[in-house]
């Protein structure tokens, strides 16, 4: 007796929401990790790469499921997950592109006159790592976008009646036969959701590499 497509449409927010904000964390945390190991280098730079390296080897899925198993369930909690579990991603590309920028000369004439870390790091790391890490980012948004509905399929999101995408999916697989519209239209509006975001993110690319 509900109306699927308000559902649907009333969850975009709840959906889209959780991934941004995953996004948002995994962008941020991990640069944050990424630019403090590259710059630092040395036995700094050893650690966290260490810890990155076991962190890319558990599939980002199941990592999520385990911080949620910490944390708790709830749509909040999802985005927290799918965030801290693509951190080694960011954090891996983002040392990447400090260790390239920090070889350049101007860095080391920087260095040599005096000039702080933070401001170099501010002035002459960043704007030449960021791109990049943007492109990455607007990339991660299609897996996030993913990972929170099959979370929220599973059971890991808000409880119903709240229309998470994922969580209308999972209503709907018990009438598939009778109502298909119940898990199609849910299903059509995530496809689409992430065919857009990496058409959007391919676009991106192709801008940062024509600058």
């Amino acid at each position: 007796g509900r109306d699927i497509y308000s559902r649907s449409v009333f969850g975009t927010a709840l959906t889209l929401q959780a991934t941004v904000f995953s996004v948002a964390i995994a962008l941020f945390v991990g640069t944050l990790i990424g630019v403090l190991a590259g710059y630092a280098g040395g036995r700094t730079d050893s650690l966290f790469m260490r810890v990155i390296d076991i962190l890319l080897a558990i599939p980002n899925l199941l990592l999520a499921m385990a911080i949620i198993t910490v944390l708790g369930f709830g749509t909040l909690n999802i985005a927290v997950a799918v965030g801290l579990s693509s951190v080694a991603t960011f954090a891996r590309l983002s040392r990447g592109e400090v260790l390239r920028s920090r070889a350049n000369l101007f860095v080391e004439a920087a260095r040599a006159s005096g000039v702080g870390h933070l401001a170099i790091i501010q002035r002459h790391i960043l704007p030449h790592a960021l791109a990049p890490v943007l492109s990455l980012a607007a990339l991660e948004l299609g897996f996030a976008l993913l990972s929170v509905s099959a979370l929220s399929f599973l059971g890991f999101g808000a409880p119903p009646p709240q229309p998470e995408w994922g969580l209308l999916i999972a209503e709907g697989r018990n009438y598939i036969a009778a109502a298909w519209w119940y898990t199609t239209l849910p299903g059509m509006i995530i496809v689409l959701s992430v065919l857009a975001t990496n058409r959007i993110a391919g676009f991106i690319q192709d801008s940062a590499e024509n600058v």
